[in-house]
């Protein structure tokens, strides 16, 4: 029982943990509330300051990716036990967005600046949409599922832990990556645009769009035809493409439909909304 207690503490600590993060990335980026954010005086040498905000931005990128991956899961759930593994996960998220937080060095310099207060307003609309989004797919999935909560209190009542079923809910009819989407709004929608802000900006956008080809050929190879119905039916990240039922495949046979796409890339799509979203 002391053991069972132990792993529902440390999985709610690392859920607060992961809760203040989020909270602190939101005025991070939107420049408010917090002490340090992304946007301030320099206090390095322009090379120096970059070098320094790219090897922090580099840290989240390999924790985020690495630990993610199911041969590492593997290699460390042999030290720890299995229910705290995503806890875990989300615990060393968070701690490398607080390094980031704590270190960040601001560049200085303006891009631009939308004074009229229409557009300022439409700006930290898309802001707080892309944040929104990101909250309500999280939710959509499973949120406490998503960042370990489900799995310590399944470990503490000493109930065996099973997989959540997976359905395409509404945003993933409409884009293939609705997580990435909504930080790509958080990222990108704000009336000041300074040179630190843009820098953040373009390499998380790197970032996205790289981890994107990696997981879509991951889905891919496993599902062949199955998720390429998927992928031809719905847009990566931009909505707006008409979705057909069906499509063709190259000796006139119909591939399947939105249902047996769901139910054979579920599992899949739930692993790679994990990756997206635990250090959130």
């Amino acid at each position: 029982m002391v053991k069972r207690s132990a792993v529902l503490v440390y999985g709610v600590l690392a859920y607060l943990l992961f809760f203040v993060t989020f909270l602190h990335a939101i005025a991070f980026v939107g420049g408010f509330v917090v002490p340090r954010q992304i946007d301030g005086e320099p206090g390095q040498p322009l090379g120096l300051a970059l070098a320094i905000d790219l090897c922090l931005l580099s840290v989240f990128a390999v924790q985020h990716s690495v630990m993610a991956r199911p041969w590492f899961k593997a290699w460390l759930t042999r030290f720890i036990p299995r229910e705290i593994e995503r806890s875990t996960y989300v615990a060393c998220a968070s701690l490398a967005l607080q390094l980031l937080f704590w270190q960040w060095q601001p560049l200085g310099g303006r891009v631009w600046e939308v004074e009229d207060p229409a557009g300022r307003a439409a700006l930290w609309t898309g802001f707080a949409s892309g944040w929104g989004l990101v909250l309500v797919v999280t939710f959509l999935i499973n949120h406490f599922d998503l960042f370990g909560l489900r799995q310590v209190w399944l470990a503490f009542r000493g109930t065996p832990y099973t997989r959540v079923p997976f359905t395409m809910p509404g945003p993933y009819r409409m884009v293939r990556h609705p997580l990435y989407l909504g930080f790509l709004l958080a990222f990108w929608m704000t009336p000041t645009m300074t040179a630190t802000h843009l820098f953040f900006a373009a390499v998380t956008t790197a970032y996205i769009l790289v981890a994107i080809q990696f997981e879509e050929r991951d889905l891919i190879a496993e599902h062949g035809e199955t998720y390429q119905a998927y992928r031809s039916r719905v847009p990566m990240i931009v909505p707006g493409r008409t979705s057909r039922a069906t499509m063709p495949t190259a000796g006139g046979a119909a591939t399947p439909g939105p249902s047996a796409t769901e139910a054979a890339i579920r599992e899949r799509r739930k692993a790679h909304a994990n990756d997206a979203t635990a250090a959130f």
